[in-house]
């Protein structure tokens, strides 16, 4: 075979160099004379052996492992010296030389198709992800070369158009090499894509064309693009119809920065537009990310879907493209798929043509400017439904038809309408599209994406059944989508100029997150958020007019923080303002963390305090650690509100600019029996402590008459208090102290701060043989309020939001903490009620307490009831409660059957993928099952982290949820021990939890007695 005698050529070969190493350097210096300045230029006898190989350019370790080297240009050169005695024997030699080529690149194209797989310097596991046999039509060319990044040149087929290349030797490199750097290099951006692509859902697979129209802003020879897991058929490059094509000499994947290298025959002009064509396939993935497919059952036949997730850098994935925010173009989308499917873009199908096999490919319309990574297509057989906006914007929401037909989608329908409406009077900018889709899959990396024109969700974030609903996940589902329509402006229309900034865009959906849901249910009350103490040092109104300039001056292109701060600050100015706002948000988006406030009552003079400033970390040994001396010069600017208030009177409010490390002020109306209260409302980004006098002043006034505070700032004082303790800022009793009041409190917010801070701290104390002290403490404080309330009647007669919503979730807030902590009516009540559903068959149990009563249930009784619950999460169709049956099967108190649930929850089939970070995370929690999950963890590890390794957000979740209540000296070494055995992406996350646990394992040995001893104190007395 020519394959064999190539080998024998190439031991030859090295026997003949070793005699050459001496005359080497004098060879080189030869040869470098006649190279042009392209390093590929040096290298075209290395591309003449890859297209004699099949077109494949490979790298040097694939090279080794196939047993072929190709003839290197230094050896040609060096044979051609030695043969030409006159000009025109160097003619007859070199004609020679390439027939000899000709002839070699047929017996290696005829060689090549017999190599089994892996063989061709691909990885060989491809094919038994796809397979050549799979591949129909144009997906099935060449797909030896798979969808791996690994392989340069991936799938490209020996052509004189689009000649493959490899990545240049060492000896030929320049020093300038795009394709090695992190960022692509700006000399070419994209104006304009156009892509066809065409799916077959019956394999996996897709093929797909785009062409890019591409401005030259400087001189170039070589096309750099992101591009992954895509295997690259072809490659050509135009100027335009009169100018012609620009000769390409190869094309390479580079996987360690994704991208694929273009290299032409000559330079592309500045300021010259040009057009590239690349023909490729790929698979449609089983993963979470880039182009990938999804499942559901209905009437017992599994359907698939296909979907994209490209955020933030996996559009690469599913067609070579400029895959950098900055780089916003305009898009053209044609998708080809079988016509038993619909398929979806960001834009409304334009035309569809229907051909005689069964296929159809639909056109959709031009986008406007926009970024990669909000592209969006799906090809899926949901249905739908719809509603039109008062200015004509077209929302539909499509799910799987069961869901429907039911009504599932009408609440997410109906408030998207409202929120389009709002957000357009709001900003005083019209949505740019003329619809917007809502899609609720089954399988997603995030509880949303907010693809401009096509925002994908979820199904648990998005269908609400009216039958099975709580009220508590009915405000999940708003904020979400009230969250995503916000990114329609800002992020979509508005889009950060890079990665640092993306807070511009998630800070102000976090904040609209309040304000949409205030709108659509008045007195909701915000919470803590940057934008917001923006917003409230600003003026609403003047912010809101700053808003409105800002997404008019930057709409479709890219914005960085300044451009925001300059946009207020000209605002503010207008209003007869003078205030640097970046000069003092800088400090807030910069430096790590945030300030907590110290105010100390001045011992020595009448009416002063003492204000100082500090970084907020829960790590206690970091604040005095010598060797970061970085934490102790972290200044911010802070807006710090006050008021002064005694047992009958709160005065007004008052601002302190509080800019240094320690500030002395004067509060005249201050006095012995007065308490002071910081940051009103919450609405500062920072905590706020005070010396024990003025603690024990504001316990006093709440116990005495909690009304005088309003209701957020009682719900700030216990969440501050509880946080400060855990940090050790504050003696582990006050935030004890002060919800002792909570028997009189009447209002939601806080019993819910109440009990968002108790829980880290009872899964602190959870395994302790003292917990039963604790345990009994906080029942105490929850007993006569739980008594009061009661357990709720009945269902809501049709309507999922009343007047007295928040009286409804009071009571599920005390009810939650009364089973949490062992009640024994709460326990008696929930077992109850559970027996009667399995005895009858008929789930009587109220919506917005079925969550506690399923958990309670499984945690008190015996494994039939287990069996029972796993029965019906996989009987229900409705997605709400499929939650919720699941998670209840991680509170059992068997640990036989948290190890079953463990282990069924890597069954795809079984546990969706999403959803198997939640059992084991809800495991991790439950006390029982803590060192269950935390081993499960470790042995499943490569398994989870190829599920989910490239999701870094599913990732950073798993491993944070499973670690964050570890806190005994052991779990601490055998993390640390673990975190040796690995260095992938993941790094950070593992450090952060290092963090975590090192916190939880300090506190225990700080405060655990300190706690203790205050309680049974208490207990006595």
């Amino acid at each position: 075979m020519a394959l064999d005698g190539e080998r024998g050529e190439q031991e030859e070969e090295k026997k003949k160099k070793k005699k050459k190493k001496k005359r080497k350097k004098k060879k080189e210096e030869e040869a470098g004379a006649k190279k042009s300045s392209s390093p590929f230029a040096a290298t075209m006898g290395e591309n003449d052996a890859a297209l004699r190989a099949g077109g494949r350019g490979l790298s040097d370790p694939w090279a080794d492992s196939m047993g072929v080297r190709p003839r290197t240009t230094e050896r040609h050169i060096t044979v051609h010296r030695r043969l030409v005695l006159a000009f025109a024997v160097s003619i007859v030699a070199l004609l020679a030389v390439t027939m000899l080529a000709v002839l070699l690149s047929l017996r290696f194209d005829e060689c090549g198709a017999s190599l089994p797989p892996g063989a061709d310097g691909g990885p060989a596991g491809f094919p038994a992800r796809g397979g050549n046999e799979s591949l129909p039509g144009s997906a099935r060319r060449n797909h030896h070369a798979g969808g791996d990044s690994s392989q340069p040149g991936a799938g490209g087929e020996a052509n004189p158009e689009t000649p493959s290349a490899r990545p240049p030797s060492e000896e030929a490199r320049e020093p300038w090499q795009p394709w090695t750097e992190l960022r692509l290099s700006g000399h070419l951006k994209p104006l304009h894509y156009n892509l066809m692509l065409t799916a077959f859902m019956e394999n996996f697979t897709f093929s797909g064309e785009v062409n890019v129209e591409i401005a030259c802003r400087n001189a170039t020879r070589y096309v750099v693009l992101h591009a992954s897991r895509v295997a690259v058929e072809k490659v050509q490059v135009a100027e335009d119809r009169v100018a012609g094509a620009v000769p390409v000499a190869g094309f390479f994947l580079y996987p360690p920065t994704q991208v694929l290298v273009v290299v032409l025959n000559r330079t592309l002009d500045a300021q010259r537009n040009y057009n590239l064509k690349i023909i490729y396939n790929a698979l449609i993935e089983n993963e979470l990310l880039g182009f990938f497919r999804s499942s559901y059952v209905l009437h017992g036949e599994r359907r698939f879907l296909g979907v994209t997730q490209f955020s933030p850098t996996h559009a690469r994935k599913a067609f070579p493209c400029f895959d950098e925010p900055i780089y916003k173009a305009t898009f053209k989308i044609s998708i080809k798929h079988q016509a038993t499917y619909l398929s979806l873009s960001n834009m409304p199908v334009e035309t569809s043509v229907f051909e005689e096999d069964g296929w159809v490919t639909d056109h959709f319309s031009q986008t406007p400017l926009m970024s990669t990574y909000y592209l969006a297509w799906a090809i899926c057989n949901f249905t739908y439904r719809e509603t039109t906006t008062k200015t004509g914007v077209v929302v539909r929401l499509y799910a799987r038809p069961d869901a429907i037909r039911r009504g599932s989608g009408d609440y997410a329908l109906h408030i998207t309408k409202r929120l389009i409406e709002f957000y357009e009077d709001y900003f005083k900018v019209p949505y740019s599209l003329p619809k917007l889709d809502l899609l609720a899959v089954p399988k997603h990396p995030y509880a949303a994406m907010e693809n401009w024109g096509l925002s994908i969700f979820v199904e648990q974030r998005i269908l609400l059944d009216p039958s099975v609903s709580s009220i508590s996940y009915l405000l999940d589902v708003t904020m979400v989508i009230v969250h995503e329509i916000c990114h329609q402006w800002f992020g979509d229309l508005v889009t950060p100029v890079w990665w640092e900034d993306v807070w511009l865009k998630e800070g102000f959906a976090h904040y609209f997150e309040f304000v949409g849901t205030d709108y659509l249910y008045p007195g909701w009350n915000m919470g803590a958020a940057l934008i917001r103490m923006l917003a409230n040092f600003m003026g609403h109104s003047v912010f809101q007019r700053g808003l409105q300039d800002y997404l008019t001056i930057h709409k479709y292109g890219n914005a960085a923080r300044n451009d925001l701060w300059n946009t207020l600050s000209e605002a503010l100015k207008r209003n007869g303002k003078y205030v640097n706002i970046q000069e003092v948000m800088d400090q807030w988006t910069l430096q790590m963390g945030y300030p907590v406030i110290t105010i100390l009552g001045n011992t020595t003079a009448e009416h002063r305090i003492i204000i100082t400033q500090q970084h907020f970390i829960y790590d206690i040994s970091a604040k005095t650690k010598a060797h970061e001396p970085q934490n102790h010069s972290y200044l911010w600017q802070i807006p710090l509100t006050i008021v002064v208030g005694n047992r009958s009177h709160v005065s007004s409010e008052a601002i302190i600019w509080v800019s240094n490390k320690s500030e002395h002020h004067r509060i005249t109306s201050l006095d012995k029996g007065s308490w002071l209260l910081g940051n009103i409302n919450q609405t500062g980004y920072f905590r706020v402590n005070y010396d024990l006098r003025n603690w024990r002043l504001l316990i006093d006034q709440l116990i005495r008459n909690h009304e005088v505070l309003s209701v957020s700032n009682r719900a700030g004082l216990i969440d501050d208090a509880f946080s400060l303790a855990r940090a050790g800022y504050l003696p582990q009793n006050i935030p004890l102290e002060i919800i002792r009041y909570l028997s009189e409190e009447k209002d939601f917010l806080p019993w819910h701060a109440a009990s968002r801070a108790l829980y880290p701290l009872d899964k602190l104390l959870d395994r302790m043989e003292k917990y039963n002290v604790f345990n009994e403490y906080i029942l105490k404080q929850v007993a006569t309020t739980y008594i009061k309330l009661g357990w709720p009647k009945s269902n809501f007669n049709g309507s999922l939001v009343q007047a007295a919503y928040q009286h409804e979730e009071l009571r599920r807030e005390v009810i939650m903490l009364a089973c949490s902590f062992g009640n024994k009516h709460c326990h008696q009540q929930a077992s109850t009620l559970i027996s009667d559903w399995i005895s009858s068959n008929r789930n009587r149990i109220p919506l917005n307490v079925r969550d506690i009563v399923y958990c309670t249930g499984v945690s008190l009784l015996d494994e039939d009831v287990w069996e029972f619950i796993w029965m019906k999460f996989h009987s229900t169709t409705a997605v709400s409660e499929k939650k919720i049956l699941l998670e209840a099967l991680t509170c059992s108190d068997d640990r036989n059957l948290l190890n079953r649930l463990l282990n069924l929850s890597l069954n795809s089939e079984v546990v969706l993928d999403q959803d198997a970070i939640d059992v084991i995370i809800h495991v991790a929690r439950n006390p029982h099952g803590r060192d269950l999950a935390w081993k499960f963890f470790r042995d499943k590890w490569k398994i989870l982290n190829t599920r989910y390794g490239e999701a870094l957000f599913l990732n950073s979740k798993l491993i944070s949820g499973v670690t964050e209540f570890l806190n005994t000296e052991g779990e601490l070494k055998e993390l640390r021990n673990f975190m040796k055995s690995y260095d992938g992406v993941a790094a950070a996350s593992f450090s952060r939890a290092v963090e975590t646990v090192e916190a939880n394992v300090r506190w225990k040995m700080l405060y655990q007695d300190e706690l203790f001893q205050w309680l049974g104190k208490a207990r006595r007395h």
